[in-house]
């Protein structure tokens, strides 16, 4: 056994034996906000994911300093649409970014902020990146976004001077898979945990007075509005 393999053994079963001190969290916290050894902090948050389709194809396709442009654009959309609308962005992974909201209004607006993606991808992206790049006249840029809800444990993992946060709990992992979901026209999904909290506005077309704007499909909310942002 090689003395890396011992190093490694040891640092399992450092994690192993620690005991988690936690806390609730009355914000979302930061990278340095939680202790590396055994910190952690609750909080009851409500999850977004954006998540741009078939960056693959799309590498496969075309030059990727035009790909890139494209990624990036649509990374800078999501973030000031996120943070705009009350989350604070906790993540970025290749073309996917992570949004989280806390509060009363949560749900809601991670919904807007959604729709307000769909806007963003739809008729702003598309529209420039086809007067900008001939290549893209017959591609269409389109996305997902995914929305759950509930009690969120935020741990620090790594090692010293190289770790991040991981956000574990059952709603992260639902909305990253649901902005996994492609399925055109629709490009928003909640669950309907979210869908049951959405104020009038988020539920209703037109600031609540017009048609619903979600469908039940398999036990979870899809839309296809946009919301102007």
């Amino acid at each position: 056994m090689s003395d890396f393999e011992d190093e490694l053994i040891r640092d399992v079963g450092q994690v192993l034996a620690q005991e988690w001190s936690l806390r609730t969290g009355q914000v979302v916290p930061g990278t340095e906000d939680i202790a590396l050894t055994g910190g952690g902090v609750t909080l009851n948050a409500t999850m977004l994911y954006a998540d741009l389709a078939r960056s693959t194809e799309l590498l496969s396709s075309f030059d990727k300093r035009v790909v890139a442009k494209i990624i990036k654009s649509f990374l800078a959309c999501c973030a000031k649409i996120i943070t705009r609308g009350g989350g604070e962005i906790r993540s970025f992974d290749g073309d996917r970014i992570m949004g989280v909201f806390i509060g009363d209004s949560k749900n809601t607006n991670a919904a807007k902020a959604a729709m307000k993606i769909h806007y963003a991808v739809q008729l702003i992206l598309n529209p420039k990146l086809k007067a900008k790049y001939a290549s893209l006249a017959n591609t269409k840029i389109e996305h997902c976004v995914g929305i759950d809800t509930g009690e969120m444990l935020v741990v620090r993992s790594g090692i010293r001077n190289s770790n991040d946060l991981i956000w574990v709990g059952h709603a992260a992992n639902m909305a990253a898979k649901l902005s996994e979901v492609r399925d055109p026209p629709y490009y928003t999904y909640i669950t309907s945990d979210v869908f049951k909290k959405l104020a009038n506005d988020g539920k209703y077309a037109d600031s609540g007075n017009g048609p619903l704007m979600w469908i039940e499909t398999n036990g979870f909310y899809k839309s296809n509005y946009h919301w102007r942002p």
